[in-house]
């Protein structure tokens, strides 16, 4: 396909040798849902959100997250028009096709909860009016590591509302090089063109659904989901809402690969980005330590046997 060919080009253009950050980034838009980046400041996390929006022909609106952002400040106000002598509703940033919310978790709970419709029924409630958001809508949200001073952990059921999370890391050894150097763009996502519509977008993500994903498979992300359930490091297991978005995806990632069909390397491969932020380590505070829910879906893969 033409176009996500383009749009991969057009990410690793801005983001040098991290390939598998740019194929789960493309995974979460074309299965439907959003994208969550979390790693320490400097490594590129905003520059992937920013590549992405403006590879994507459509509206985009960065909100910078802050202690004291009001949940109207996203979603929208409703006020009066003197002219008209009646109220009017006058929408907030979120209503756009790519939303990116930058340091998510330096806004407090209350703020980040007013999130949750929008991801969630693409829609937005005020006043007791709802409002539907644009086709396609995909928020990007960059956050530092829990810990960080000025952070506040993001609730389980707002972590659920992401299809997968990332870390980028830091550069390969060359790429870092030509950065230091001078040699790369400092800003390279400027430099791009939208390569996708979003008609397109939302055509492939209905084209996502129709990959063939045989039972034996549905089967095995059943059982990945229930052994988080009964793993003795895990708190929280899986829910059924995320074993739907790791089937979804497989799904998007086979189609990204050229095929109509989902293999299990599709389900190995997106396991630990799916469902780590998903699940709850014993011991850890406010969900905070993922390195230690990561080795126990390491060990659930290595355990629970793959289909033939």
């Amino acid at each position: 396909m033409r176009q996500v060919e383009a749009l991969i080009t057009n990410l690793r253009h801005a983001l040098r040798g991290k390939p598998e950050a740019v194929e789960l980034a493309v995974v979460a838009l074309l299965s439907g849902g959003h994208l969550l980046i979390e790693d320490v400041p400097g490594v590129g996390k905003t520059t992937l959100a920013r590549a992405l929006a403006r590879s994507v022909a459509g509206s985009f609106r960065r909100i910078q997250f802050t202690s004291d952002l009001l949940p109207s400040d996203l979603l929208g106000v409703t006020v009066f028009d003197t002219a008209a002598a009646e109220f009017r509703f006058k929408p907030g940033p979120v209503f756009a096709n790519i939303v990116l919310a930058d340091e998510i978790n330096r806004a407090l709970p209350k703020t980040q909860s007013a999130l949750l419709e929008a991801m969630n029924e693409a829609q937005v409630t005020v006043d007791s009016a709802t409002h539907p958001l644009p086709r396609p809508f995909f928020v990007i949200a960059t956050q530092n590591p829990f810990g960080f001073h000025g952070t506040y952990p993001l609730p389980e059921s707002q972590l659920d509302r992401f299809a997968l999370r990332l870390r980028i890391g830091y550069p390969p050894g060359e790429s870092e090089r030509a950065l230091v150097r001078g040699a790369a763009d400092q800003t390279p996502e400027a430099s791009l063109s939208p390569v996708i519509e979003c008609r397109q977008v939302v055509e492939l993500q209905r084209r996502v659904l129709e990959i063939q994903i045989a039972e034996p498979l549905i089967d095995y992300i059943l059982a990945l989901a229930d052994a988080t359930r009964i793993h003795p490091r895990l708190e929280l297991g899986l829910s059924p809402r995320g074993a739907i978005v790791l089937r979804r995806a497989a799904q998007s990632r086979a189609l990204l690969r050229g095929r109509g069909y989902v293999t299990p390397d599709d389900v190995r491969n997106l396991a630990a980005a799916v469902i780590a932020h998903r699940v709850v380590a014993r011991g850890a505070i406010d969900g905070g330590e993922r390195g230690e829910a990561e080795r126990a879906i390491g060990d659930i893969l290595a355990q629970v046997p793959v289909p033939r």
